[in-house]
């Protein structure tokens, strides 16, 4: 047998090999019409991603408010405890600005992880003066921030629903400092 029919051979059998897999692999991702479609992710809103949604409970009038660059306002409604060891704080994003504003991508933080998930609100942070604790925003097994996601822009004048979802501090903290890259730190109070 020549060198050359046996590389030729050789790379037939590494094509073969390579469109089994493709084949194999379409076969399993691909689908018929039938199949349903998957649900929806617990960090995802019904209406497709963690686009801004209102909070339930969240109430009109801001506990606390913090200011950002080029006229970009937090105004922070509620921050709850809830029974699973969560705390939630949620609000309102305005531009009180005369342009649209790009969201800084600083307010997604610094971390990888959170990076590679797209913009977010995963650099904020609480900070617990009394326990001497800081507490990041949590992230789903797949690594994507607990948060509103996918804002880039803000219109002058318009209002985002935003939220973002911390660890618990303990029963006894009561009272956290809100800090957001580029914003002025917040203190609040826990509710729950």
């Amino acid at each position: 047998m020549s060198v050359r029919f046996t590389a030729k051979a050789r790379r037939g059998m590494v094509a073969l090999t390579v469109a089994a897999g493709l084949a194999v692999g379409v076969a399993g991702c691909g689908g018929g019409g039938e199949d349903k479609k998957p649900e929806a992710s617990a960090s995802e809103s019904r209406d497709g991603g963690s686009k801004p949604s209102t909070q339930e409970g969240q109430s009109g009038a801001p506990v606390a408010e913090s200011k950002g660059p080029d006229g970009l306002l937090l105004q922070i409604t509620s921050v709850n405890r809830d029974s699973g060891g969560f705390l939630t704080v949620s609000g309102n994003l305005k531009n009180d600005g005369g342009k649209s504003l790009t969201i800084p991508a600083q307010l997604s933080g610094s971390e990888t992880e959170i990076i590679r998930n797209g913009r977010s609100f995963g650099g904020a942070t609480l900070v617990d003066s009394k326990g001497k604790k800081r507490y990041y925003v949590l992230r789903d097994t797949d690594g994507r921030p607990l948060t509103t996601t996918g804002v880039s822009t803000v219109k002058s004048g318009e209002t985002i629903p935003v939220f973002m979802q911390f660890p618990a501090p303990p029963a006894d903290t009561s009272e956290v400092s809100f800090q957001l890259p580029m914003f002025a730190p917040a203190d609040l109070t826990i509710s729950g």
